[in-house]
């Protein structure tokens, strides 16, 4: 199994269970940007208690390990939990997403794509993307949330919404770090 064989499995079951969700993160800027190697996969999904047995059931051990605990602490809390694979190593990142306006913006900004298998996923847009990719360069510095930003710009050139972009990064206090994207 790959990220993408992974991805596709987990949409197909967060759409089944009529979860609604979007992928982000790494497997995001690698669908907008330049390739780079990941192993695991982030994706915010509005999952709720009610969600939680059919969740497991879909994920079954020992194929997938889940702890019902933090998937429950997670839910309550706003926060993430993981669906870790163990025979390929790889893992869902699973961000419940908060009420706050710019999470309800990323979920009517989601784009559909197909990826490896011809499965068609919900993606953030690349505004959102870079917006939240700019969030995690602010709180730890990483060069790597940077060079993802410049590969996303590079390859969506002409299609990025740069009057969002800058709203957005205004509102979230990364418009420092935006500008210094867009100056490098």
């Amino acid at each position: 199994m790959d990220p993408s064989d992974l991805l596709s499995e987990a949409a197909k079951i967060f759409e089944s269970l009529e979860i609604d969700y979007f992928v982000t993160g790494s497997m995001a800027t690698i669908s907008y940007g330049e390739p780079r190697f990941t192993n695991d996969v982030d994706i915010v999904a509005r999952i709720e208690k009610k969600h939680v047995d059919q969740l497991f059931k879909a994920f079954p051990p020992p194929e997938y390990y889940c702890s019902k605990e933090a998937v429950l602490e997670a839910i309550e809390s706003k926060r993430m939990f993981n669906i870790i694979h163990p025979s390929s190593g790889l893992k869902l990142d699973i961000m419940i997403p908060s009420d706050v306006p710019f999470d309800q913006s990323r979920f009517e900004r989601c784009r559909q794509i197909m990826i490896g298998d011809h499965s068609t996923v919900a993606f953030a847009s690349p505004e959102d993307v870079i917006l939240k990719k700019l969030t995690y360069y602010q709180q730890g510095g990483s060069e790597k949330h940077l060079r993802d930003i410049r590969g996303v710009l590079k390859l969506q050139k002409g299609k990025i919404d740069f009057e969002y972009l800058k709203s957005w990064a205004t509102e979230l206090d990364v418009l420092h770090e935006y500008e210094q994207v867009l100056e490098s």
